[in-house]
């Protein structure tokens, strides 16, 4: 028999997953936004330099003059997406062993340290924190929490009741909150293809 903490994850899930197809059906029935302008350039190639090589950080001031925190950030996110991997993993009642386990909780206390340094950043830095509202500490602490209770976990199968309470908030709150933007980066990038790819902008002439 399932234990109703389980039944409240998948419940939490679908929910998730209802509202998520909203905003992505939202974002396809708005289409994309009429240019006036004369066109200059191919915007497929643009759309494909978007979620490409203008994601280089030498690319964006705001990576490359800050690449610790940017590498904080991508160390973050794949940790995101890997507690996330595993979840679908713990409802099918399937973990990782050996090794593979010991390496995964390595990498999710890293990426929790990650996830940290950056909640502390934006807390201590006067920039940061005026440009802050409380989804932003919210998300950061949802996100961190799940995933250092996903190394709990597999270390000590006992807190399976709380990571999945855990997991079941994260899944709520995501549609609502900045997390959204798991859909919305997609279509923000293909705008951006659109928009510099119709003007001739992107992708750049390689300098010989």
């Amino acid at each position: 028999m399932m234990n109703l903490y389980l039944w409240i994850a998948i419940t939490s899930l679908a929910i998730c997953i209802v509202n998520c197809s909203f905003h992505f059906v939202r974002l396809l029935q708005l289409g994309r936004p009429r240019d006036l302008s004369k066109q200059r350039g191919d915007i497929g190639p643009a759309i494909m330099y978007s979620f490409t090589g203008a994601m280089d950080p030498r690319k964006k001031e705001s990576a490359f003059l800050h690449l610790p925190t940017y590498s904080a950030g991508i160390i973050y996110h794949l940790g995101t997406f890997l507690s996330f991997a595993l979840f679908i993993l713990f409802l099918f009642k399937t973990e990782p062993q050996g090794w593979l386990r010991w390496l995964i909780i390595g990498f999710l206390m890293i990426s929790c340290i990650s996830g940290l340094a950056i909640l502390i950043k934006r807390v201590i830095k006067k920039e940061l924190r005026s440009l802050s509202n409380p989804d932003d500490y919210i998300s950061n602490f949802l996100v961190t929490a799940v995933q250092f209770f996903t190394a709990v976990a597999l270390y000590y199968p006992l807190a399976f009741p709380v990571y999945f309470i855990l997991v079941s908030v994260l899944l709520l709150y995501l549609p609502i909150g900045k997390l959204k933007h798991t859909i919305y980066f997609f279509a923000a990038r293909y705008q951006l293809g659109v928009f510099y790819g119709w003007r001739g902008v992107w992708p750049p002439n390689k300098t010989k």
